[in-house]
This record gives C-alpha cells, sequence and structure tokens, in this order.
C-alpha cells in the first residue's frame, strides 16, 4: 500500500502563494517510469477536478487551463514528495487540494480514473 499525505495549505489573501507538498510512504519502490502523480482540488458542491500532474520518470507536466501559467507542480524523487507553488491565487482557486498517485499511469493524467493511491486532502481559501 501507498499513503499520501500532504501539507502547506492555508488561508491568503487573493494575489498570495502557497506551496503545497505531499510525502509518499509504503511501497513506492515499484514506482518506475510509468508512474505519475497528481494534485486534484475539490470545492464545496463541485466535482474533484484536475490541477496538475507530472509522470514520474520523465518529467512530463499536464496543467489545467485554469491554473496555468502559475501554478507550478514539481517533485523530488529521492524524497518521494510532490510539490505544487501555487502564485496569483484567485477566490476560486478555493478548495480541498488533494495528491494523487498510481504506479502506472494511462491516459489522461489529470482524471481522476488515472488513479488509484489519494491522500486526505488540505485546505486551500483564498480571499478576496
Amino acid at each position: 500500500q501507498v499513503q499520501l499525505v500532504e501539507s502547506g495549505g492555508g488561508s491568503v489573501q487573493a494575489g498570495g502563494s502557497l506551496r503545497l507538498s505531499c510525502e509518499a510512504s509504503g511501497y513506492t519502490g515499484s514506482w518506475y517510469g510509468r508512474a505519475c502523480m497528481g494534485w486534484f482540488r475539490q470545492a464545496p458542491g463541485k466535482e474533484r477536478e484536475g490541477v496538475a500532474a507530472i509522470s514520474r520518470g520523465g518529467g512530463a507536466t499536464d496543467y489545467a487551463s485554469s491554473v496555468k501559467g502559475r501554478f507550478t507542480i514539481s517533485q523530488d524523487n529521492a524524497k518521494n514528495t510532490l510539490y505544487l507553488e501555487m502564485n496569483s491565487l484567485k477566490p476560486e482557486d478555493t478548495a480541498m487540494y488533494y495528491c494523487a498517485a498510481n504506479t502506472i499511469c494511462f491516459g489522461d493524467r489529470l482524471s481522476i480514473l488515472s488513479y488509484k493511491y489519494w491522500g486526505q486532502g488540505t485546505q486551500v481559501t483564498v480571499s478576496s
């Protein structure tokens, strides 16, 4: 089993920045080039949506159009840690943010269907 623990959420004013972290533990030894990790968010009353994703092997990234240019996903494979740098935050970025992972990823890395493991989430609140 794999465990994912997010941290770094909080409350900021619009235009501010936050950095989320997600530490993976457990059976991560099987995570070779085809593994991927991603960040998702879910606001009250809305469906969970993909924000950013990264291939563990080659480091290819994907971003939702709503965050492209403002958010940056990165990883430290040695530490099994995923990051999401969020800049120029907007009130509409307010949501619970979840880290997700899978040992083999196919297709759309921003789809919830691509992931097997999920963290418990960290709240991000942006005030205007």
